[in-house]
């Protein structure tokens, strides 16, 4: 059975909170895994987090009722926190590249 417009935004509010808890407290945020667990977690590790979550969150607000997705594109339930989630991971990103 396929999720409704509001079980795949409610499912992307994870991707805010981890693109806003990065864009706060950088590399001391839990939600950075480092690729080698000895050296601690860099600023590519970082970057990489952002990046899958913004590709997330693209993903699901591009659903167009096709494939067996909702219509999130078209649907008028507010997305402005994953927009701009979407623009703060992208500028974090530009900054820490």
């Amino acid at each position: 059975m396929a999720q409704t417009v509001s079980e795949c935004l409610t499912a992307a509010t994870d991707s805010v909170t981890v693109i806003n808890d990065i864009n706060s407290k950088g590399l001391s945020s839990a939600h950075i895994a480092a690729s080698d667990p000895l050296s601690g977690a860099t600023q590519a590790d970082a970057n990489a987090r952002v990046k899958a979550n913004v590709d997330h969150l693209t993903t699901i607000l591009a659903y167009d009722g096709t494939n067996d997705t909702p219509n999130v594109k078209d649907a008028s339930d507010d997305k402005s926190s994953y927009t701009t989630a979407i623009t703060t991971g992208n500028t974090y990103i530009s900054n820490n590249s």
